[in-house]
């Protein structure tokens, strides 16, 4: 790859080594070879511009999970040597909750937890990202509730107060895929999103969603009532894609069809639905961001893996009630 070092063959095996050494491998310090400083990071309720915040906050994690494991499930990439690189990193974490920190202190508990990570790579150093991680999954394993944990943080933190992030740094553009594939998909977001049916012509007919709080769907009825749960609360305002990569490649992986999908999502909490799924309205803006991927099986949507941060959206929720 132009610009990396001779080690890594191409940006999967750049991203599951790097991830690896700084997580697994006991070299926090490895941050700073591997990221740039600046660095913007957000999350959907954090941004982060300084390598001393990438550090100590993996420090702080560690702290708090010290054997945490980070398993590989995917890496979907986009880009190119010349506008910059971006990977799609999906993993799942496996820890124990054994010091105090962020999540209170030590349970002792066993904790699984799916994260998405957006990187844009360019000259061997991850240089802006985007993270989203199933934090109410973390929260109702060790023994708590996503809006409880909300609130605890909210109060904490003196309420919600989430900065803008800047732009990524040229060249890198974000790429949006023409594939006829990504852009179905694209499309049957769209009307999920905007309080439609699940696009059943798009989905198999024993499609297995994993979304937030570690549940799993079966079906299309099953994952159309996540979709519905999620925006019959919410009302959409504006809904965007910021980042659409379609890859195919199953003679050389030996991977379905994979489709990887960051959007941000404009909403107000008010909805009659509102309920069912983030409490009585609270008429509150809700900014979602969220990064969902896809398999395809004969152009159907097999396996789809939706990263919300039901947390970070209790937040937002919550915060006229303090």
């Amino acid at each position: 790859m132009k610009g990396f070092d001779a080690e890594f063959r191409d940006l999967d095996h750049y991203i599951r080594v790097i991830t690896e050494r700084i997580w697994e491998g006991g070299r926090t310090e490895d941050i700073r070879l591997y990221y740039s400083n600046p660095c913007i990071v957000e999350t959907p309720m954090s941004v982060s511009t300084s390598i001393e915040d990438v550090v100590s906050g993996t420090y702080a994690a560690k702290a708090m999970f010290p054997d945490r494991r980070i398993l590989d499930e995917d890496v979907i990439q986009s880009g190119d040597g010349t506008m910059g690189y971006l990977s799609s990193h999906r993993g799942i974490s496996t820890m124990t909750h054994l010091g105090d920190g962020a999540f209170g202190p030590p349970s002792g508990r066993r904790i699984h937890t799916r994260t998405v990570a957006d990187c844009v790579c360019i000259n061997n150093r991850i240089v802006h990202e985007w993270l989203v991680r199933d934090q109410a999954w973390m929260a109702l394993q060790i023994g708590t509730t996503p809006r409880a944990l909300a609130q605890r943080w909210l109060n904490e933190r003196g309420g919600w107060n989430k900065p803008v992030a800047g732009p990524v740094p040229a060249p890198y553009i974000s790429h949006i895929s023409q594939d006829p594939l990504a852009t179905a998909y694209a499309e049957a977001l769209a009307q999920v999103v905007h309080g439609g049916a699940l696009d059943a012509s798009l989905y198999d007919r024993a499609v297995q969603q994993f979304a937030p709080g570690g549940a799993i769907h079966y079906g299309q009825i099953e994952a159309g009532e996540f979709w519905r749960s999620v925006f019959g609360a919410l009302r959409t305002t504006h809904f965007v894609v910021e980042h659409l990569a379609a890859q195919c490649d199953m003679a050389q992986s030996g991977r379905p069809d994979r489709v990887a999908l960051r959007f941000r999502v404009q909403t107000l909490h008010e909805a009659p639905a509102a309920s069912e799924r983030y409490g009585a309205p609270s008429g509150r803006p809700v900014e979602l961001l969220g990064i969902v991927h896809a398999e395809f099986v004969q152009g159907k949507v097999v396996r789809e893996w939706v990263l919300l941060d039901d947390v970070a959206t209790w937040m937002q929720v919550l915060t006229a009630q303090i």
